[in-house]
């Protein structure tokens, strides 16, 4: 049986959180990290209420919410196989986890994004920057990796040897381009699966905002420029 850690960056997500953490199959999940990004609602206890273990990281971004739940794992000797990441926001579909973590369990794969890009992509639960930059950002790793990425879902998988190995850095926006980066250069064996995505609850920190989007594209392609010179 694979010892599986799902670790939730949250900022402000008090209306979304415990129906992120009730959707959780626990049949499967061991431990489940909800980690505060510095939130000004009642995020933390809504989700300790809820059953997550809840760690507060001041620093503002998601990068840094990531590594803070990484960093008590490793501090705690947790030891999983499986990190699964998923958003607050109640739009990925928890329920997946165990389609998610199949291709690792069953075929050994090392990473698993789960790709928005299907029939099952609820109507207006992306908008158009989010659909134009992770367009982009998947055509530029085509073209300068032959990657097989179309989406940079944020609903995703990995094993924990795996993502030790990536030394991840990045602290806001680029989290999910340099896992994604990474672990071409390192040849992970990786695999999109197709998942459901349904509007979130409330407004989104990153394409809801004009400062999110212009900041996300730039790190994206930050990332990718940077990769493509090394």
């Amino acid at each position: 049986m694979n010892k599986v850690i799902v670790i939730i960056p949250a900022f402000n997500e008090d209306k979304s959180i415990a129906n992120v953490i009730k959707d959780i199959p626990l049949s499967i999940v061991n431990k489940i990290i909800v980690v505060n990004n510095n939130s000004t609602d009642n995020t933390a206890i809504v989700a300790k209420n809820a059953g997550a273990t809840v760690l507060l990281e001041p620093n503002m971004g998601y990068g840094y919410a990531c590594l803070k739940g990484i960093q008590y794992i490793a501090e705690n000797e947790l030891n999983p196989d499986i990190i699964v990441f998923l958003d607050g926001d109640y739009s990925d579909y928890p329920e997946q986890i165990a389609e998610l973590i199949s291709p690792i369990t069953t075929q050994n794969y090392d990473f698993v994004v789960g790709s928005r890009n299907n029939s099952q992509l609820e109507k207006g639960a992306m908008t158009p920057q989010q659909i134009f930059g992770n367009g982009l950002a998947t055509f530029l790793m085509r073209l300068f990796f032959k990657a097989k990425f179309t989406d940079l879902g944020p609903f995703r998988a990995i094993k924990y040897s795996c993502l030790l190995d990536l030394q991840m850095e990045d602290k806001t926006y680029g989290w999910t381009i340099e896992m994604q980066l990474k672990a071409i250069k390192k040849h992970l064996k990786y695999i999109e699966i197709p998942v459901r995505y349904r509007k979130r609850i409330g407004v989104s920190k990153v394409s809801g905002t004009v400062k999110g989007t212009i900041f996300a594209g730039i790190k994206i392609l930050t990332w990718i420029f940077k990769y493509s010179f090394k």
